[in-house]
């Protein structure tokens, strides 16, 4: 998710507006259009603004679509699955200046997320809320707790499709010089599957699953949680400690050794959100495949 519609939405929509309302004020050229005096931009701007308008006003205060782009938040959401984004569940913001103008609400323990990546905010990123403001998240040899108190974690029997399996690494350049072909890809994926281990996690109202691959654990090689002091983080990465700042959230995906979340980078600011993912309204395969709608549905 890394480009902000908004950057073309909100000019174009101020540009049409501003000759629409000058059009209305002073120039009055659609009263004449029968002696055909209507310039083209007059005539965009009456057919046009407000449609956009409409637009904008859904886009940034109401929902926002999103596509998912990589595989960091399955079993919950695969690559290809567009979602729905509640825009005013963490406060109604204004568009490119993402001040926040009215309160609604703030994220809650288990919230799927859509902010701004801190590192680079013209990028959208997707994860777990984990931490709250104030929290003190722990890590300790597979126990993940929240001010000491254990995140209730269950071991399930889990299947996943084997076709969305076969996505969890995309094909293309991976590194310099370095292609994947679609073939190498999925017998990646496959791979790894076979490695893979879900739980079920609970956390405050919701219910959702969680994938770890044996044998690996990825905070180990995390830089922040690496430049943490050695009291509070060791150096294995199996036990480790942080305290959420005010104003912030730790975030984590759902598939946690696959994950570039907080404990590579750190907290989300309050001025970063952007929504809560509510639903998923369709997915579409990557390639020349037609979009499906199967794994329509609310996201916990």
């Amino acid at each position: 998710m890394d480009f902000d519609f908004n950057l073309v939405l909100v000019p174009l929509t101020l540009i049409l507006g501003a000759i629409w309302l000058l059009d209305k004020l002073v120039l009055k050229q659609r009263k004449t259009q029968g002696q055909g005096k209507e310039s083209l931009p007059v005539r965009w701007a009456y057919d046009f603004f407000p449609v956009l308008a409409i637009v904008l006003i859904v886009r940034s205060f109401l929902v926002e679509p999103f596509n998912i782009p990589s595989s960091s938040m399955v079993p919950t959401l695969y690559t290809g699955d567009f979602i729905a984004v509640n825009k005013y569940a963490y406060g109604v913001r204004l568009p490119l200046t993402y001040s926040k103008v009215l309160d609604t609400g703030s994220p809650e323990h288990g919230d799927v997320a859509v902010f701004r990546y801190p590192e680079n905010p013209s990028i959208y990123y997707i994860k777990r809320v984990i931490g709250l403001p104030g929290d003190t998240v722990s890590y300790n040899n597979g126990t993940l707790a929240i001010n000491d108190v254990p995140v209730e974690t269950t071991p399930v029997d889990f299947t996943p499709d084997s076709t969305l399996t076969s996505q969890l690494y995309p094909a293309g350049q991976i590194a310099p010089g370095q292609v994947l072909s679609e073939s190498s890809a999925m017998a990646m994926s496959k791979q790894e599957e076979q490695e893979a281990e879900y739980f079920q996690e609970i956390q405050g109202d919701h219910e959702h699953l969680v994938r770890y691959l044996k044998g690996i654990n990825s905070s180990q090689y995390a830089p922040f949680l690496q430049q943490q002091s050695p009291e509070v983080v060791s150096s294995a990465g199996n036990e480790w400690r942080i305290r959420v700042p005010e104003d912030h959230y730790f975030v984590m995906g759902d598939n946690r050794d696959r994950s570039a979340d907080g404990r590579f980078w750190g907290f989300v600011p309050d001025e970063n959100l952007a929504g809560k993912a509510v639903y998923i309204w369709m997915h579409k395969p990557p390639g020349i495949n037609l979009p499906t709608f199967a794994r329509n549905g609310a996201i916990d």
